[in-house]
């Protein structure tokens, strides 16, 4: 049966006649009749039916909620938080747990970091300005000074330990390049150019016990990065010798002379590791397990190092006493995700942001003498009601080939409504902007409406390529292997048929940028096995993904997803592009794009939606004038939440 519905595409109508197909209805057809088309405020309705009142109330209510992510702990023993509400952030402070939250910035955009130094009244934090992260201080109620100007990047603020100077990484100089700023707080003057960066991400990470050095990360890939020590005073950048891996977070460690690291250069995964760089001996610090650490924290002094493994994409605690050499897990938390983790000055307490599936995001606070766990934070989910929300169950489904002797096995979770079985199902597929991204069972509102008032189960698989499941599976759909991704969602598909309380004639696709690209060549390849798709800026050319690229994204593009100079690999990515499989295509689409979008994506969908038509099919098409990939203003959002509500009830039927 698997191979049955696997060989969809093999028998489907050939590329090429599709393709002349496609081209000669643009040359002779005349423009197809868009049913309606409406304007509103930056947003363009085309082919869209009339909204409906009461779905969008129902939408509405979901959206009614709050969460807290931890920031930073201030001297005095109270922390930072930032508080979503309405769709933007702002930092407030709580003294104690479950403490009235003090809001200390107010203005346009979200605050995306805050960080506070070891002493003193004050923090600096990183606004997003007009569609660009600024920096600011603040010193106190109303005083927020904006350290950086211009449309430009800015980030990632780390204190020195004397609590005067603050390192920053931005764009300034070229408009492209990550450089490393030092901004001197009392002497209040402009931020000084201090490491000029060249190719990748460069990040400060850490400063040195002295405040003389500054450890720097560069990204050159999503395989490779680097680590580098840097005099502050003159710039002159040291290497650290370890072996080449991905590294994705590190620190001077607390012995003056090693480094702490999140790498993968001794496992498939990615390990806390301590390295020596006389020694250049390097050892695993975290447990010996087979899934990825993606965060760690390390107490004053070093007494104490917490660290966070992705387990199945569920998140767990750990916490070491190096003295004693003893491990510790926080008690009574749930399946979720734990992200922000961070110990106070005194290094007794540790801090760490907590959500699940039912819950939004909260700060709670680890005493490891004690050995308690207490909340800090409690949000609001509105009117909703905590009992009918719908957990996440983790479910692993086999797919259509072999590791080692047993057939593979991919991990999904799933979300089952409370009506009637057989229930209708819509597969979200993993992606984003990160091509490697993992679903991960965190708070998602719209998932709850979907589940509750549409009575839709959902299942998010991870497919080959995913990350958090170490270096081998996320090559698995590298280069000429892309399309195997799309071959785990037909397993996906038989999996579904084979479970009694979904029904297999109704179940939709949707997917955000990468995520969207399976979504639409999972339609294409399996049409006659799904109802439709919802693509949100989804990869629709791979060709023009990877040759109209940026050019500091292009070559990691190009490893990613082959070379198009060369010609049977640009053949290949043709032939799997959803561009040039329209004609495969015969259920309705709901397609989502940015007008800002760089590259060629916005292009490409409005191409996307006209040969859609063009052969008749149903294609909705939301497109928003202030938005690139990301749909990050509340207007947008709501928008789109409320179109691919009625979209999915339309599926439903």
């Amino acid at each position: 049966m698997i191979q049955s519905l696997l060989s969809r595409r093999a028998a489907a109508v050939p590329v090429l006649a599709a393709l002349f197909l496609t081209l000669a209805l643009e040359a002779h057809a005349e423009p197809p009749s868009v049913p309606t088309h409406r304007i509103d405020g930056t947003l363009v309705f085309d082919g869209i039916p009339p909204a409906d009142p009461t779905l969008a109330s129902q939408v509405e209510r979901y959206e009614e909620w709050r969460q807290a992510t931890f920031l930073d702990w201030l001297p005095d023993g109270s922390m930072l938080v930032a508080t979503s509400f309405g769709g933007q952030s702002e930092v407030h402070r709580v003294a104690s747990p479950l403490g009235m939250r003090e809001q200390v910035t107010f203005g346009d955009g979200s605050v995306l970091e805050a960080r506070a130094p070891q002493s003193g009244a004050g923090f600096v934090f990183v606004r997003q300005t007009n569609g660009y992260p600024q920096l600011f201080e603040y010193s106190g109620p109303g005083a927020a000074r904006q350290l950086t100007q211009g449309n430009y990047l800015h980030g990632s603020p780390v204190w020195s330990h004397d609590g005067k100077r603050v390192a920053f990484y931005g764009t300034d100089r070229t408009g492209a390049n990550d450089d490393i700023y030092v901004a001197n707080i009392p002497a209040a003057t402009r931020p000084r150019l201090a490491i000029a960066g060249s190719t990748g991400d460069w990040r400060p990470l850490d400063w040195s016990q002295d405040d003389s050095k500054l450890l720097l990360l560069n990204t050159v890939s999503p395989e490779k990065s680097a680590l580098y020590v840097a005099q502050v005073a003159t710039g002159a950048l040291t290497p650290v010798a370890i072996p080449e891996s991905r590294i994705t977070a590190a620190s001077f460690a607390a012995d003056g002379v090693g480094f702490c690291l999140i790498s993968n250069a001794q496992s498939d995964f990615e390990q806390l590791l301590y390295f020596n760089p006389i020694t250049h001996v390097t050892r695993r610090v975290s447990a010996d397990v087979p899934w990825d650490v993606e965060t760690f924290a390390v107490s004053a002094g070093g007494h104490y190092v917490a660290y966070v493994v992705n387990d199945d994409g569920q998140s767990h605690l750990a916490v070491l006493d190096t003295l004693r050499n003893l491990e510790f897990k926080p008690p009574g938390l749930q399946d979720g995700r734990i992200s922000g983790i961070g110990f106070d000055d005194k290094g007794e307490k540790l801090a760490f942001s907590y959500e699940s599936a039912r819950s939004p995001r909260d700060v709670y606070v680890y005493d490891v003498a004690q050995g308690t766990v207490q909340r800090w934070t409690h949000s609001e989910i509105g009117p909703l009601d905590p009992a009918n929300l719908a957990a996440a169950q983790l479910v692993h489904y086999p797919t259509w080939d072999r590791f080692g002797l047993s057939r593979r096995t991919l991990s999904a979770y799933v979300y089952l409504p409370r009506g009637p079985s057989p229930c209708p199902v819509l597969i979200i597929l993993p992606g984003g902007q990160n091509l490697h991204s993992q679903f991960r069972p965190g708070w998602n509102a719209f998932i709850q409406f979907i589940v509750n008032d549409l009575g839709y189960a959902v299942i998010a698989p991870n497919v080959r390529g995913s990350s958090g499941y170490g270096n081998t599976f996320r090559a698995l759909d590298g280069g000429r292997l892309r399309d195997d991704a799309v071959r785990d969602v037909g397993a996906l598909l038989v999996w579904i048929g084979l479970q009694p309380g979904l029904d297999s004639h109704r179940v939709a696709v949707m997917g955000h940028a990468y995520g969207g690209f399976l979504a639409l060549a999972s339609l294409a390849t399996y049409s006659d096995h799904l109802q439709g798709a919802i693509d949100v800026a989804g990869i629709a050319n791979l060709v023009d993904f990877v040759g109209n690229s940026p050019a500091a994204e292009r070559a990691q593009r190009a490893a990613e997803f082959g070379n198009v100079q060369d010609t049977d690999m640009r053949a290949f990515l043709d032939r799997i592009s959803p561009l040039d499989n329209v004609a495969l295509i015969h259920r309705p689409v709901f397609i989502v794009q940015g007008l800002d979008a760089p590259g060629s994506r916005a292009a490409d969908s409005q191409q996307l939606v006209w040969r859609l038509r063009s052969q008749g099919n149903q294609a909705w098409y939301l497109s928003a004038t202030d938005a690139g990939n990301d749909l990050t203003t509340p207007a947008d959002r709501q928008a789109y939440l409320e179109t691919a509500a009625q979209f999915l009830r339309m599926l439903a039927k």
